[in-house]
């Protein structure tokens, strides 16, 4: 366990945080569903608790994968929240104003209504997707900054981490994020509400919605691919190199037959959900091979003598895995400590068969004294 390994190994760990998020913000493009899937309040009622059974998940796993980023590579943490901090904050209001609208949506005597939380749980939906896929997109794309000699942030831009939107290819991303969660949430409503209709609209908005997703996605694909990339030279310099991301798939075949498996699966969910009758199952073929191929794009943007957060106005200012990690007696014991992770990830494919037993219908909903 040499600092080097530790280094990659937790890389590894945040990809796997990164693809489960993505794959969790199905809730969040549920929410932005609930005027279109649902005509009814009880429709809405019935999608809102729906979601509501697994929105602690999404949040739980973005508090863990913002922890793991801090404990591993706490110098990406500094600088990114030091310095971009306006586009965290409103993915973080985002996801506050989430957690209020489950709780007080239908309180009794709720002072702003059911319809303004709700208002609140589109808002979360639409820009706390698109935020969080356009940051992921600056990985790629860069940022602007610079670091002093104590390793403290200057932030080239006013628009402290806003300007992220402005990118093309960051914002083809954020789109794509925000797409799939609305293709991934029609997937999973097919397969836990027991309600024909909406059964039949969350169909058609698995195809409204998956075109335009893999549009975006082949667009991002082929700005980063195509273009310059962040790459460590054997001086320990960062310099832009052509086709650096392509090189990097070339270079490592298994992260991008990891990559290619995801892709397939994503598609195979979405196809046979639109062409196969009463298929309820694309959640879990898209919903993994989604996970896959978030993964497969963290190792591309990491691995492979690679900045995963470079700087595009000082580039020797670039974070690597190398030099924004912790100290190897840090690794090395929260490397011990991970090893009870699939005991995390058990109890939490328990806890999720315990909630989806059975498909949930509006009798459930209207039966239940603690429904959202």
């Amino acid at each position: 366990m040499n600092m080097e390994f530790l280094q990659h190994y937790w890389w590894i760990l945040i990809s796997l945080l990164g693809g489960l998020l993505v794959f969790l913000l199905f809730v969040q493009g549920g929410q932005t569903l609930l005027y279109t899937i649902a005509k009814t309040d009880d429709e809405r009622n019935l999608l809102v608790n729906s979601l509501g059974r697994k929105w602690e998940f999404t949040f739980t796993t973005l508090v863990v994968f913002g922890g793991a980023f801090f404990a591993s590579f706490p110098l990406f943490y500094s600088t990114s929240f030091g310095g971009a901090y306006l586009a965290w904050m409103v993915v973080l209001f985002c996801f506050v104003m989430q957690a209020v609208s489950y709780e007080y949506r239908r309180k009794a005597g709720n002072l702003l209504g059911e319809k303004t939380y709700n208002i609140f749980l589109i808002i979360n939906g639409v820009i706390g997707t698109i935020c969080i896929g356009a940051v992921v997109g600056s990985f790629f794309t860069g940022n602007p900054f610079k670091l002093g000699e104590m390793n403290d942030v200057t932030w080239m831009s006013p628009w402290r981490g806003i300007e992220v939107l402005f990118n093309v290819a960051n914002l083809c991303l954020g789109l794509a994020i925000f797409f799939l969660a609305r293709t991934l949430a029609s997937l999973y409503f097919m397969n836990n509400i027991k309600h024909d209709v909406i059964y039949e609209r969350s169909k058609k908005q698995v195809l409204y919605n998956s075109i335009p997703f893999v549009i975006l996605l082949l667009a991002f694909l082929a700005i980063i691919l195509l273009g310059k990339g962040y790459a460590i030279m054997e001086d320990k310099s960062i310099q832009l190199v052509p086709y650096k991301y392509f090189h990097n798939l070339l270079e490592m075949p298994l992260n991008t037959l990891i990559l290619l498996i995801g892709v397939i699966g994503v598609l195979f969910g979405i196809i046979q959900s639109i062409l196969k009758p009463h298929w309820r199952k694309g959640i879990w073929f898209s919903g993994i091979g989604i996970v896959l191929a978030v993964i497969a794009l963290f190792i591309v943007a990491g691995f492979n003598n690679t900045a995963f957060y470079p700087s595009y106005t000082n580039l020797n200012s670039s974070l690597t895995i190398y030099n924004a990690s912790s100290s190897l007696y840090t690794l090395k014991t929260m490397a011990y400590v991970s090893l009870a992770s699939p005991i995390v990830l058990a109890y939490i494919f328990y806890a999720w068969r315990a909630l989806n037993k059975k498909q949930i219908d509006i009798q459930d909903v209207k039966d239940d004294h603690h429904a959202y």
